[in-house]
């Protein structure tokens, strides 16, 4: 297993070791070691599964109590996965970070609390697995909007079909006094 950190602290790629023979593949994509290792100590509440075509873009999302960390990876076709940072204090406030995710590497993407999150479909259909930190609820469920200019989300060039509540969300700078999300540096750094 590969760990690589992204410009977002505490974000991390996580690139499992794959075993290929003749009858295809076999990668480990959980394990509880590696999350302990890495300081991730979430008991994961729910897994989700959404299956979307090429050009359906999600996001961008989050909870807002308690917060919900995620690990994301693409177990069918490819996506771009966006983070945005929306913790106040963090060196990256704002900044958002796209990470490719396919079934070829099994890459996973680990998502703390307190960043906003969503995904476009690049190939002809993906299907992409996330575990949650904590339960899914519509009373804090909230979002920015996946175009907001001063964001720069790095989407590709192609033409996506978002959904209605994703279109009207607002700018971050429109509920950023809002947000319950605060950086906290880790011990030492």
């Amino acid at each position: 297993m590969r760990v690589i950190p992204t410009e977002i602290p505490g974000a991390l790629i996580i690139e499992p070791d794959i075993y290929h023979d003749a009858r295809g593949f076999f990668v480990e994509t959980s394990r509880a070691e590696w999350f302990r290792d890495l300081g991730i100590t979430h008991d994961w509440a729910q897994d989700n599964q959404s299956r979307s075509t090429r050009g359906v873009l999600r996001g961008l999302h989050f909870q807002t109590q308690p917060g919900q960390a995620k690990l994301i990876r693409c177990a069918r076709g490819r996506i771009l996965d966006v983070i945005v940072d929306l913790r106040r204090g963090s060196p990256a406030y704002g900044h958002a970070v796209g990470v490719e995710l396919d079934d070829e590497t099994a890459r996973l993407l680990y998502v703390p609390i307190g960043l906003a999150h969503g995904f476009v479909v690049l190939s002809e259909v993906a299907d992409v697995i996330y575990r949650c930190s904590a339960y899914f609820d519509p009373a804090t469920e909230a979002g920015i909007a996946w175009d907001d200019p001063d964001v720069k989300a790095p989407w590709p060039d192609i033409e996506v079909t978002v959904s209605a509540r994703d279109q009207a969300a607002p700018r971050l700078a429109e509920v950023a006094g809002t947000l319950p999300f605060v950086y906290v540096a880790p011990a030492g750094g």
